[in-house]
């Protein structure tokens, strides 16, 4: 059980980890430039819709689907949270400054590059058969037909 919630604690961490870095190149290396840093926000989302995307690739094959992504969950949630209350204060300003339209699009689109990456890469390893219910499924196929069939 403390190995699943140091999972779900260092997936947090990486997912703010990726935020911060976003928020300090934008501060120090383009500051007062919007379009650089729209970039800069655009390129977070899509290394944490990668991220998730591997995460999800390789957790889909070793664990049931329920319990990988209620850890993702609770990873993207716990990331969400940081990163929409604590990372404002790194580019010097607060969460609220912008208004409710630009926290709630944060939510979203955090919520949508986080769920679009776990969902390709879940999809990937489905495809592949290479999820652990497929390889569940083949592992009793090929025990099923190992055994031959009882003669009365």
């Amino acid at each position: 059980m403390r190995e699943r919630w140091l999972r779900i604690g260092v997936l947090g961490v990486t997912l703010f980890a990726i935020n911060v870095v976003a928020r300090l190149v934008a501060r120090f290396g383009f500051h007062g430039t919007d379009e650089a840093e729209d970039r800069s926000s655009l390129a977070m989302l899509v290394a944490i819709g990668v991220l998730y995307a591997v995460v999800a690739f390789v957790w889909g094959q070793r664990r049931p689907l329920g319990v990988w992504l209620a850890d993702v969950a609770g990873a993207a949630l716990g990331g969400l949270l940081l990163t929409v209350f604590v990372g404002p204060f790194i580019s010097g300003s607060s969460p609220f400054e912008g208004g409710a339209g630009v926290f709630f699009s944060q939510v979203w689109l955090y919520a949508a590059f986080t769920g679009g990456g776990a969902l390709i890469g879940f999809l990937i390893a489905m495809a592949f058969g290479r999820d652990y219910k497929s390889r569940s499924l083949l592992r009793y196929a090929e025990a099923r037909s190992a055994k031959p069939r009882r003669v009365r």
